[in-house]
This record gives structure tokens, C-alpha cells and sequence, in this order.
């Protein structure tokens, strides 16, 4: 069984690897450090099952609101409720430090992450056209809240 916790620096390899497996343009690790070490309002944490990194998610605390800036579970690792435990988690520690509110931008045709969302409480409230850099694709927006 998997826990979801706090990520750590020791993480970042696992997370460089399942960033680089889901993602087109992945992000890097300076990237993902200065989240970590200098960005006050950057919350991430990991599904991590022993030692292995199942999954991570990250968010902004933005005033009242946290914008959820990634999420990403290993292709190995998927359809097991990783994602969704993941969402839950940040739920709930976004309403225990305060949010009303949880934001996301979806790429229109990634079905399956639109379908958990919704399951977990978000609603398509707009699209962001040509958000997408590697291939122009609009995302979705959506929100859940009050949390």
C-alpha cells in the first residue's frame, strides 16, 4: 500500500523519471528545486509505496486559492488510485491551510485525468486556447470549491 507525503529532495530523481515519462516538455530539476527549497508558496508531495515514487503533485497557494500545477503518475503505476489519493491529499491540506478554492488547467484531450477530476469535485469553467507549448492544444480550466 502506498502513502502520500511531503516531497523531498531525495525524491527529485524518482520525479525527474515519471516527469520525463508523461510529459513533452518536462520539467527540470532547477525547476523542481526552486519549488522545493525558495518558492514559499509551492506545496508538492509524492505517492510513495516503500521507497518507490508512485506519483507526485504540486500547488500554489495563491491567496485563497491553490493552483495545482502538476500531477503525474508513473504509466507503470496507473488505474491503482494513485492520482486520486493524490488529489484527495491536496484537498485536504489545501483546506486545512486555508483555500477555498482548487484550480487546474487540463489538455482537452487527455479524457481519463478530465474524468478523475470531475470525479473528485472539478468543474469546467473555461479553456485557455493554445495553451499547451509543445503542440498548441487548449486546456481546459477547472475548478473545484468551496473546498
Amino acid at each position: 500500500m502506498f502513502e502520500v507525503k511531503p516531497m523531498r529532495l531525495d525524491d527529485l530523481p524518482a520525479v525527474l523519471e515519471i516527469e520525463e515519462r508523461c510529459f513533452p516538455l518536462p520539467w527540470s530539476k532547477a525547476s523542481f528545486l526552486y519549488e522545493l527549497l525558495e518558492n514559499e508558496r509551492a506545496f508538492y508531495y509524492v505517492a510513495r509505496e516503500g521507497k518507490k515514487v508512485l506519483g507526485f503533485v504540486g500547488m500554489w497557494m495563491i491567496l485563497d486559492e491553490g493552483h495545482i500545477t502538476n500531477i503525474a503518475v508513473d504509466p507503470s503505476c496507473r488505474r491503482q488510485g494513485v492520482g486520486r489519493a493524490l488529489l484527495q491529499y491536496l484537498v485536504t491540506e489545501g483546506k486545512a491551510m486555508g483555500l477555498k478554492y482548487l484550480t487546474l488547467e487540463v489538455r482537452r484531450s487527455n479524457l481519463s485525468a478530465q474524468h478523475l477530476y470531475r470525479e473528485i469535485g472539478f468543474v469546467k469553467t473555461g479553456v485557455r486556447p493554445n495553451y499547451y507549448q509543445d503542440n498548441r492544444e487548449d486546456a481546459f480550466i477547472m475548478w473545484k470549491g468551496p473546498l
